[in-house]
C-alpha cells in the first residue's frame, strides 16, 4: 500500500472515531427526565457534591432604606454542573424569606399586653435586635434536595431588610412585592445582578429557561403570592403553603384585635422586630421610618377597623395582574394562620379563570401537598410537559384518618354537593341548649358573662356555667360532611359600650385523651367586634343594654362529624387564647330568636334531617 493511501486511511479513521466519540459525548449529556407527567431523579444531577452554588446581589426598582441607591437583593444559586460543562439551560425553583439570616428571641416584653380594656392601645413593649447569622454564598438549603435532582435550579433570596439585603422590612409592603419580581426579572435577563453588594461586576442568569416557580410556607408562602401580584413575567407557577395573604385577616378578625394562635400579644410591629435582620447601620433609620411612624399610625390597636395601612397589605387587592398558575395548600386546624388566607385567593383566582388546585389537610399550620403534586404542576408549568394536571379534580381534601400524602379528589372547594342548612337555637343556659332545623317557637333571651380566665376548652366541656352560652344538636344517628364556609348571625347586647365575641363550632363529647386527634374537638371558630356590626371599616362605642345584629364568616372547613357526636354551638366573649383579656364582667345577652348558624352540608337540609333523626 502506498504511503499516501495510508495516511489517507489512517485519517479517515482518526477522523470517525472523533465523530463517534463527539457522537459518544453528545449522547452522553444529563438533561430532565419525565416519567408519567413528572420530573424524575437523574443520577448525573444528584450529587451535591458536584452542584455549583454562588451568591450574587440583584439590582431592584426601589430605595426603600432611603439611602440614595437602588436596594440590592441578596440572592445564591445552586444549580447542577452540566448548566457549566454542558451548556444545560434549566427552570427555577425559587424560595424568598425574611427569616434566612435569623430572628430575634421570643422573649419577655416584645408581644403587646393583652390584658387590658378593648378600647385602649396598651402598655408599651420591648424592641428586640436581631443578630445576623449565616456564612456565603448559602443562604439556603432548602429545596435544593428535592429538586436539583430533578433538573431544576433552585434559588433563594433574603427579603428586604434582612439577612446581606438592603431595604427595610415592611410586612406586607410593595417593596416585598417588587423585590422577587426583580430577582425574576434578572432570572429572565431584564434586570441586573452583580458579584457584590456595592460592586459594578456584573452577573448573568444565562442558565437560566427563564421559566420560574415559587414555592415556600407561612411568610416563605406569601411572598410568591406577592410576587405574582406584579404580573412579572416568567413566574409560571407558584405553590403557596398556609400563606399569611392579608396581614388584617393575620391580626385582626371582624373588627376585633385578634392574636395569631400561639403568639399572643403579636402585632405587625412585632413582626417587624423579629425580622429586621439587616444592615446595623440602617436599623435607626428604617424603625423610624416604617415601625415608629407608618406602622404605629396604621395598625390602630384602639378600635381593629379596616383602614388604608391594612388595605395596602391585603394581596387580594392587587390580584388583578396575576397570571401564575396557583396551587394552593394549607391546614383546616391551622390557627396561626388561618385557613381562609389560602380560600380567598383560590377564590379569587377561580373567577379570574387562572389554571388552580387547592390542597387542604387536617392538621395545622404548614405542611405542603404531596411530592406528586407539586411535581406534576411544576413539571407542566415549567417544563412545558403536557401532562394534563390542569383538567386534574381542582380540590384534594385529606379525610380524616388518612396520612397527608393520600387526599380525597373532589370536584371543587367547597364541594359542590354542599347546601347551606340554618340552624336555631333553643334556650338552656347555664347548662345546654338545643341547635334544631326548624325554627322552634319563641326561646327568649340569654345571658353570659365574660371571664378569660377560662379557656375556651374548659368552657366547651363544663356541664354548668355562666360564661358561655352552648347549644347542640341531638347526637348524630350517621356521619354529617360539612364543607364550606360557616355563618353565624348573633343578635346581642352588651353591659358595656366594647366586648368581645367569640364563636366555637365543636364535636362534643370532648375528647381529651392522650389519643385525641386535632379534628375530635373544634370544627372551626370566629371573632368579632359588635363595634363593627355596619362597617369594618369604621367601628361605634355600643349602647349598653341596646341589641345589635352582627354575622360573619367562621374559618373554612371540610370535615366529616361522626355518627354518635353531637355538634355544639358555643357562644362566648374573651377568648384566652386569642383576644385581648378585659376585665371580667360584661354581661352579653344573646336574642335567641333572632339568632341562627348556616351550616354548608354535603346533602343539604335533607343529610342534616337524616343525621339528627329529626323527622323534619
Amino acid at each position: 500500500m502506498q504511503k499516501k493511501q495510508l495516511h489517507l486511511l489512517l485519517f479517515i479513521s482518526f477522523f470517525l472515531m472523533g465523530s463517534f466519540g463527539i457522537q459518544a459525548q453528545l449522547a452522553e449529556k444529563a438533561s430532565p427526565i419525565f416519567d408519567n407527567g413528572e420530573a424524575q431523579v437523574v443520577e448525573a444531577f444528584s450529587d451535591p457534591v458536584k452542584w455549583i452554588r454562588h451568591d450574587l446581589w440583584v439590582e431592584t426598582t426601589f430605595d426603600s432604606d432611603g439611602d440614595g441607591k437602588l436596594d440590592r437583593m441578596h440572592v445564591d444559586v445552586t444549580r447542577p454542573e452540566q448548566t457549566e460543562t454542558e451548556g444545560l439551560k434549566l427552570p427555577v425553583i425559587y424560595e424568598s424569606s425574611p427569616y434566612y439570616a435569623g430572628t430575634a428571641g421570643l422573649g419577655d416584653g416584645i408581644f403587646w399586653d393583652v390584658k387590658h380594656e378593648l378600647g385602649e392601645a396598651g402598655k408599651p413593649r420591648q424592641h428586640p435586635e436581631v443578630q445576623r447569622i449565616g456564612e456565603r454564598p448559602v443562604i439556603s438549603n432548602s429545596q435544593t434536595r428535592t429538586w436539583v435532582p430533578r433538573g431544576y435550579i433552585v434559588v433563594h433570596s433574603s427579603s428586604p431588610g434582612t439577612g446581606l439585603s438592603d431595604g427595610a422590612p415592611t410586612v406586607g409592603g410593595d417593596n416585598e412585592s417588587l423585590a422577587p419580581k426583580a430577582v425574576i426579572d434578572w432570572l429572565c435577563g431584564r434586570a441586573k445582578g452583580y458579584t457584590e453588594r456595592d460592586g459594578n461586576e456584573e452577573v448573568k442568569a444565562y442558565w437560566s429557561t427563564g421559566k420560574v416557580g415559587m414555592t415556600g410556607t407561612s411568610y416563605n408562602g406569601t411572598l410568591p403570592l406577592a410576587a405574582a401580584t406584579t404580573g412579572v413575567e416568567g413566574l409560571e407557577a407558584i405553590i403557596p403553603i398556609a400563606p399569611n395573604t392579608s396581614y388584617y385577616h393575620y391580626y385582626r378578625s371582624n373588627g376585633l384585635v385578634r392574636s395569631p394562635g400561639g403568639y399572643l400579644g403579636e402585632d405587625i410591629d412585632v413582626l417587624y422586630d423579629f425580622i429586621h435582620s439587616g444592615d446595623e447601620a440602617k436599623r435607626a433609620r428604617n424603625n423610624k421610618v416604617v415601625r415608629d411612624t407608618e406602622m404605629k399610625n396604621g395598625q390602630d390597636r384602639v378600635t381593629g377597623d379596616y383602614n388604608n395601612f391594612w388595605a395596602q397589605r391585603d394581596y387580594l387587592n392587587d390580584m388583578a395582574p396575576m397570571k401564575a398558575a396557583l396551587l394552593m395548600s394549607h391546614g383546616f386546624n391551622d390557627w396561626n394562620v388561618m385557613p381562609e388566607h389560602s380560600y380567598r385567593i383560590y377564590d379569587k383566582a377561580r373567577e379570574m379563570g387562572l389554571p388552580v388546585q387547592i390542597y387542604y389537610h387536617q392538621n395545622g399550620h404548614g405542611g405542603p401537598p404531596p411530592l406528586e403534586m407539586m411535581n406534576r404542576w411544576f413539571t407542566r408549568y415549567l417544563f412545558g410537559v403536557e401532562n394534563g394536571v390542569e383538567n386534574d379534580p381542582k380540590a384534594w381534601i385529606v379525610r380524616e384518618d388518612d396520612e397527608r400524602d393520600h387526599p380525597t379528589s373532589y370536584k371543587d372547594y367547597p364541594n359542590p354537593n354542599a347546601s347551606d342548612v340554618t340552624l336555631f337555637l333553643t334556650k338552656g343556659a347555664p347548662g345546654r341548649g338545643g341547635l334544631t332545623s326548624n325554627k322552634p317557637a319563641k326561646q327568649g333571651k340569654e345571658t353570659l358573662v365574660d371571664n378569660y380566665s377560662f379557656s375556651g376548652s374548659a368552657l366547651a366541656q363544663a356541664e354548668i356555667t355562666d360564661h358561655r352560652l352552648i347549644y347542640v344538636s341531638p347526637p348524630l344517628q350517621q356521619d354529617i360532611h360539612i364543607s364550606g364556609i360557616p355563618k353565624i348571625t348573633v343578635k346581642l347586647s352588651s353591659s358595656k359600650p366594647a366586648a368581645n365575641l367569640s364563636v366555637w363550632l365543636v364535636s362534643l363529647p370532648w375528647n381529651d385523651g392522650r389519643r385525641t386527634k386535632i379534628t375530635d374537638n373544634i370544627i372551626t371558630r370566629g371573632w368579632a367586634d359588635p363595634q363593627n356590626h355596619q362597617s369594618l371599616t369604621k367601628s361605634k362605642p355600643l349602647v349598653p343594654h341596646k341589641f345589635y345584629e352582627v354575622t360573619f364568616d367562621l374559618m373554612p372547613d371540610d370535615q366529616v362529624i361522626s355518627a354518635g357526636q353531637q355538634i355544639g354551638l358555643m357562644i362566648f366573649s374573651s377568648d384566652k387564647e386569642f383576644t385581648l383579656w378585659p376585665e371580667p364582667g360584661t354581661e352579653l345577652t344573646v336574642d335567641l330568636d333572632a339568632t341562627t348558624i348556616t351550616l354548608p352540608v354535603v346533602g343539604g337540609k335533607e343529610s342534616y334531617i337524616k343525621a339528627t333523626y329529626t323527622n323534619e
